[in-house]
């Protein structure tokens, strides 16, 4: 057995121990708000996720929640920390100005604004958006609901994979209370958490919330000492809840969060020899070092920072017959995203890749409900509209143009030096190494989206319930790409010296043979330096959704569905011309969701198998002497299992468990280079789960002490021939990437019997694993460096808490 093999086991074993012999978390799947006091009984548990509040029992969709309690327990701070305890979902979270999203296998391989994500993030029924703005800081969050599988007709485009929908608490009248989280952990952590509720009349309430955040972060650069991955955030809402007569409520609140920290911390994992040898180039990934053992070493002004406002209207207003919400939402953010890709200090190796962003969206939606004995109906429309910038650059140096120059063959030992120590052995004071070398593509969007939806559950009799929805969609995206050749102003201004003097005609070399690009030269690009391109389009789409549900009896209820999932079609930001269509995904689903109350028990269990048309992404090509992005689009099909179940032992103690099985391949796939994948995984995991368990000793008037602790297992990729190429999967010499992911959390804590004060101590990944994250390929082939970017090892800290 390998090490890593063996350490897993190891591993496996002791969390598996831990989760059932210390006990863990609450449930994943059971609301905060329990309908019952009775601590032996399972709770009630209530979602939306259809639009309606119903009993999670009662709902034929496979479904998983995230309490406030689970949140609490794992000290998470956003959507990236919950993941791995949502078998199925994954987040990639380390940059989170650039997050990605992956559900039952499906994501969108993209960071530009001409795609859109195939799973949508919602936050009290708004829709997020893309990229920068969706991954943001928990404020007042009440539960997270993910949704499994299409939801185009209950939530609309961009929800092909499945939905996530923050549901945030609602300011309170029943009166004034606060509450304050202050927690302390390593590398000088420092998370505080303020509520504050204002009860102003019987009708009326204000609810203020505020999140600093401060960590050194966990990794030093070795020559300088200097903290590279440090976080640094705040965030604040306000909401105002009124009443108008008996019939009209409204509720207003608006989010504010200011990002500033460095960017993801790089490592470089190719051996770098002494000058003046140069790594090999293209780099041999059968010679990769091992990234945990290897300095962080960084000359990038890497950093990464975002500026995000938001504001949200909710009117609820009861005709008595029916009712209708209207929800307004308006959006602004901006994000710059730098990092380094070659993981080295060494002028003569850098590269970096910057992605700025600015985005402006607005929601309108009004939707309207009713029902009689026998129906239950939800139908409305929507309109969005956003306009967003981005700018996409890779910055170099003169000193790595000479390496990639050399290396390239197109100039043995460089351009820039060598005309550098020409120039100066007659006299002539200039300097043309190291100077700032950038190269950038702009690109706009404008994207208007118009949908008609409606949904109807019709109660055939006691038992049996037939539900129809149908979403129409229509999008309208005015997009534009501008690619201008290379910036280096330092540099020009001497190269125009030397030309002016006749320094370069002497020395036979043209100008303009110094002047060229790097990085954006596949065709498209090369043939319209400087050019302004549009492109207009519009897509249309139906999402219907068919689902019986029969009720054995009161605690058992069996469904069948066939839904649809739509992502509207885009643009590839980095290829002029490029297009995608509608991606589809069509998902049958059938399954029982069980509850046993006279053994305090209760399982949900699914079999899933989707078509998943026109799959939209965007790779780095690097089978060309310079790297290159294109436009790929595949179809492909999956079958899975969905199983979730949650025990009350007994008045203290509580299990629950959850797992997923995936079979995920491509249907139909030749990619860019002409490879036939046909038939291959997709590269997503085929097992991940989650155990927990949690135990209260009540102490009477001394309190409670509850001890809970959460193990997560991810299975390692299934590699195809293509993410092997592209280091997406497999062992490359002694990094591993795609591999086998464990996580264990626990928490142990004390609440004093009125509820007002605690304290507890946590520690998050205690077995204290790292893992590959990604690897920074863009110098891979004309560099020879290739940078590994890691997962967080263990982390740990106290916490304390007031609440009045």
């Amino acid at each position: 057995m390998s090490p890593r093999k063996s350490r897993l086991a190891v591993g496996l074993g002791r969390a598996l121990f831990g989760c059932f012999a210390i006990a863990a978390s609450p449930l994943a799947f059971a609301q905060a708000a329990s309908t019952t006091t009775d601590a032996t009984q399972l709770d009630t548990i209530t979602v939306t996720a259809q639009s309606r509040e119903q009993e999670l029992l009662d709902v034929p969709i496979a479904l998983q929640v995230v309490t406030e309690q689970l949140i609490d327990d794992v000290a998470a701070e956003d959507l990236g920390d919950i993941d791995s305890f949502v078998p199925g979902l994954r987040v990639n979270s380390l940059q989170p100005t650039q997050p990605s999203f992956q559900l039952r296998g499906i994501e969108t391989d993209d960071f530009g604004i001409g795609t859109d994500p195939a799973v949508g993030v919602y936050v009290d029924g708004v829709y997020a958006g893309r990229g920068g703005g969706v991954l943001l800081p928990f404020t007042d969050v009440q539960r997270i609901e993910v949704l499994k599988g299409p939801q185009g007709t209950l939530f609309g485009r961009n929800t092909a994979a499945g939905a996530i929908s923050i549901i945030t608490h609602r300011p309170d009248t029943d009166g004034n209370h606060a509450r304050g989280k202050l927690r302390l952990g390593n590398d000088n952590k420092t998370y505080f958490e303020g509520m504050a509720n204002v009860a102003v009349s019987d009708t009326s309430a204000l609810r203020f919330n505020g999140i600093f955040n401060h960590s050194d972060g966990w990794v030093r650069d070795a020559a300088t000492g200097e903290d590279l991955a440090p976080e640094d955030n705040w965030a604040t809402r306000a909401a105002f809840q009124t009443r108008f007569g008996d019939n009209t409520r409204a509720w207003i609140s608006w989010d504010h969060e200011s990002l500033d920290q460095r960017g993801q911390a790089t490592t470089g994992v190719v051996p770098i020899p002494a000058l003046p040898g140069l790594p090999a180039a293209p780099a041999d990934p059968s010679s990769f070092l091992d990234p945990e053992r290897q300095p962080y070493l960084t000359d990038a002004p890497d950093a990464e920072t975002r500026t995000f406002d938001g504001v949200t209207l909710i009117v609820d207003h009861n005709f008595g017959g029916f009712g209708m919400t209207s929800t307004s939402a308006w959006h602004d953010y901006d994000s710059l995203n730098r990092v380094e890709e070659d993981g080295t200090n060494l002028s003569y190796l850098y590269v970096d890749s910057t992605n700025t962003e600015s985005n402006t969206n607005f929601y309108q939606e009004f939707k309207f409900n009713g029902s009689t004995d026998r129906i239950d109906w939800v139908a409305g429309v929507s309109y969005f509209q956003e306009e967003a910038d981005q700018t996409s650059e890779v910055n170099a140096l003169t000193d790595s143009v000479d390496t990639i120059a050399n290396n390239l063959g197109l100039a043995p030992g460089g351009l820039y030096g060598p005309l550098t120590m020409a120039a100066n052995m007659f006299g002539i004071p200039v300097d043309l190494t190291g100077l700032p070398w950038n190269e950038k593509f702009v690109n706009s969007l404008d994207t208007k989206a118009y949908a008609a939806f409606g949904d109807v559950i019709w109660r055939v009799n006691d038992r049996t319930n037939l539900t129809f929805g149908l979403r129409y969609t229509r999008d309208e995206k005015d997009f534009t790409w501008f690619n201008d050749l290379r910036s280096a102003p330092q540099l020009d201004a001497q190269l125009a010296l030397l030309d002016q003097i006749g320094f370069l005609d002497a020395a036979g070399i043209p100008l303009e043979m110094l002047v060229f690009d790097i990085a954006f030269i596949d065709p498209p690009a090369l043939a319209n330096k400087g050019v302004l391109n549009r492109a207009k389009k519009s897509w249309d789409d139906w999402s219907p959704r068919f689902v019986v549900d029969y009720h054995f009896n009161d605690d058992l209820m069996g469904f069948a569905s066939l839904a649809k999932g739509y992502k509207a079609g885009g643009f590839n930001a980095l290829q002029i011309g490029s297009e995608f269509e509608n991606e589809d995904v069509w998902n049958f689903e059938t399954g029982i969701k069980h509850a046993l109350p006279d053994y305090r028990l209760a399982y949900n269990v699914s079999a899933f198998y989707y078509v998943y048309d026109n799959r939209q992404a965007v790779t780095l090509d690097m089978t060309t002497e310079i790297p290159r992005f294109l436009v790929n689009t595949s179809d492909q099909e999956a079958y899975g299992v969905d199983f979730d179940l949650r025990w009350q032992a007994t008045d203290g103690l509580g299990f629950d468990f959850n797992a997923e099985y995936l079979d995920s391949t491509f249907k139909t796939y030749v990619n860019p280079q002409g490879l036939d994948l046909g038939g291959q995984p997709t590269g997503a995991p085929e097992w991940s789960f989650a155990a927990g368990a949690n135990y209260v000793w009540r102490l009477a008037d001394a309190g409670n002490v509850r001890a809970s602790a959460r193990y997560s297992y991810v299975g390692e990729c299934r590699s195809n021939d293509e993410s092997v190429s592209v280091l997406g999967c497999g062992r490359f010499g002694q990094a591993e990437a795609g591999e086998a992911q464990e996580i264990l959390d626990a928490r142990i804590g004390w609440t004093s019997a009125t509820g007002h004060w605690g304290i507890a101590v946590y520690g998050n990944n205690l077995l204290d694993n790292q893992y590959v994250n990604s690897f920074g390929t863009y110098g891979m082939t004309v560099l020879g460096t290739v940078g590994a970017r890691m997962t967080p090892p263990r982390t740990y800290g106290v916490e304390l808490t007031a609440n009045f």
